[in-house]
């Protein structure tokens, strides 16, 4: 008998059109033979599903179930294709505990984790595994100043919505008249601003994933943009980055990168694939940890795609296994 996955797109955030693009690529490549896929779009106005004929069907959320024809679906698993909020910042897969319905992520205390960079950069600088940026931490309300930024943190740096993603409000700062600026600006996409040291060199990105308990670690991908920093532009416009997979770096950088990447991902409790991103520093070949992206973007040619291919996979095998893995591994 096939099992019934919901895989859930969009979100309340900027990144919503990016979310549609990653559903539409999972559900491309997840087995029809195996699964009945429900795409439910969900939104601040409601959750539904869409089918063929344009027929929108609201999402039950007190057991989080469809009623098709009659007929009552419930969900053997869950995959969240959500960027932002609600669906990588832990509020989805609470929600999904509560009902003791599976899902194919990290679960909600590590995405919530992960999604706030400053907390985030805490709790993997005390892993003592990779280096971090010296930064300072902004919550919208708290008074700051300018000056004691400066007395804290070298020019150039990066100034950042603290929980966002897709690179949306920031802005790479080279001098003083920028910082507050940049700061404004990255305010108006969150409540809180994070502002790190710039750290020249390389910018190198992995995946990571468990199945049946055992960690795997995809090829690298090296980050080359040709605009100032890797921002919305370059990441979502063709043309404007140059993704190389797997990364032309040495056997014994790919090997600490892999190894920092493992750790990180066991001691932060990860599930499912997540995307860390790491700066190669110029001069020293030091690596020092950016994030942990816990929903990865995965359209055609997002770089965990790029990866899954690089590996030998096929995205049909690679999506397969992470829902088969939750299915059969949940706790409840």
């Amino acid at each position: 008998m096939k099992k019934n996955i919901a895989l859930l797109a969009g979100g309340y955030s900027g990144e919503y059109v990016i979310s549609i693009k990653t559903a539409g690529t999972i559900e491309q490549n997840l087995d029809k033979e195996l699964y009945d896929v429900y795409k439910i779009i969900v939104t601040k106005e409601g959750w539904w599903y869409e089918s063929e004929e344009g027929k929108r069907t609201e999402v039950d959320k007190n057991d989080f179930t469809l009623t098709l024809s009659g007929n009552k679906i419930k969900f053997d698993a869950v995959y969240i294709a959500i960027h932002g909020t609600p669906g990588e910042d832990g509020r989805l897969q609470g929600y999904l505990d509560m009902l003791q319905v599976p899902y194919a992520t990290c679960n909600s205390i590590v995405s919530a984790l992960t999604f706030n960079k400053s907390y985030c950069n805490k709790v993997v600088k005390a892993l003592n595994i990779a280096n971090i940026a010296n930064s300072v931490h902004l919550i919208k309300g708290e008074p700051y100043s300018v000056g004691n930024i400066l007395e804290q943190l070298k020019l150039p740096m990066f100034v950042k919505p603290n929980e966002m993603g897709s690179s949306l409000g920031v802005s790479k700062v080279k001098s003083v008249e920028e910082l507050l600026p940049a700061i404004e600006k990255a305010f108006k996409e969150d409540n809180q601003v994070l502002i790190e040291e710039f750290i020249e060199g390389r910018e190198i990105t992995i995946g990571v994933y468990k199945v049946d308990g055992r960690l795997h670690t995809l090829p690298a991908t090296e980050i080359v943009s040709q605009n100032e920093f890797f921002d919305y532009e370059a990441k979502y416009t063709p043309g404007v980055t140059n993704e190389i997979t797997p990364a032309p770096i040495d056997d014994s950088i790919r090997e600490q990168l892999e190894t920092k990447a493992s750790y990180i991902y066991r001691h932060l409790n990860c599930r499912g694939v997540v995307r860390m991103d790491f700066i190669l520093q110029k001069g020293t070949n030091k690596l020092y940890f950016l994030e942990v992206n816990t929903t990865p973007g995965q359209s055609e040619n997002s770089i965990v795609p790029q990866q899954v291919r690089a590996s030998g996979l096929t995205l049909k095998e690679f999506y397969g296994s992470l829902i088969e893995d939750c299915i059969k591994n949940n706790t409840f």
